[in-house]
């Protein structure tokens, strides 16, 4: 085994770890402000988001990158998540969807938790890529990927599971070479089955953090041009995002 996967296999097993133990210790004191109802009218707890963000933030911090690199990534779980547990609080009775309806409340003088998640995400986003890159042009494409790839994985969040397979999907290319990518799908891994089982969901608060970590570990190894394709991608996604979301639901009930 090389070294950068002997890398990965050590911070995806850290992340399954502490994703595992945070989610078995949250399960043994429910509370009923921790739970939800799913789209199939079951009712679910909300313990695999906290867990999915510790657990991402553990398998980043014990990878052997640079200070600047594991900062970023710290910094980007963190805000994601934080930002995402906001809105799984705040905005859970709030049937507004997508980034028109939260800019249209806002236009109007409204702050939805949408809106407070959009900004807080995109804030995360352009300092984790300040930590990642030199130049302004390339910090900005990096926040773009960074909060682009978050929204991505939100957008296939539409039935138990399918966002925890959109992670494992996106994160495993950057496998052989012992990134970041490592972290996300550690943590997804320890929770799919409960997942799937709908015992649990990951909610806004674990899907934004995932995919904060898959687009860190994205912009982390490209240069501008890659930068520029994944950016532009990701416009595209969030442009089309009611696609995507019935394309993910399709796909799940197959």
């Amino acid at each position: 085994m090389g070294a950068a996967l002997r890398r990965s296999v050590m911070s995806g097993a850290v992340a399954a770890a502490v994703a595992g133990g945070v989610y078995r210790a949250l399960r043994a004191r429910p509370r009923p402000d921790r739970q939800r109802t799913n789209y199939a009218g079951r009712t679910v707890d909300l313990h695999a988001g906290p867990a999915a963000v510790l657990g991402t933030a553990a398998g980043a911090v014990v990878l052997p990158l640079p200070a600047r690199t594991r900062c970023a990534a710290m910094l980007a779980v963190l805000a994601a998540g934080g930002c995402g547990a906001y809105d799984d609080l705040v905005g859970a009775d709030d049937p507004r969807r997508g980034f028109r309806a939260h800019l249209g409340a806002l236009r109007d003088g409204e702050v939805t938790s949408g809106a407070v998640k959009l900004f807080g995400i995109g804030a995360a986003g352009l300092a984790a890529g300040t930590l990642l890159k030199e130049r302004p042009v390339d910090r900005a494409l990096a926040a773009v990927v960074i909060a682009g790839t978050a929204h991505l994985v939100n957008l296939t969040d539409v039935r138990p599971a399918v966002a925890a397979a959109t992670v494992l999907a996106l994160g495993a290319p950057g496998l052989p070479q012992g990134g970041l990518a490592a972290a996300p799908m550690g943590a997804v891994a320890a929770l799919v089955a409960d997942d799937l089982g709908e015992r649990t969901m990951l909610g806004d608060t674990g899907v934004h953090a995932l995919g904060a970590a898959l687009g860190v570990a994205i912009a982390a190894g490209r240069g501008r041009a890659g930068l520029v394709a994944h950016a532009a991608a990701l416009v595209t996604a969030a442009v089309y995002g009611d696609r995507i979301s019935r394309l993910a639901r399709v796909l799940s009930e197959r």
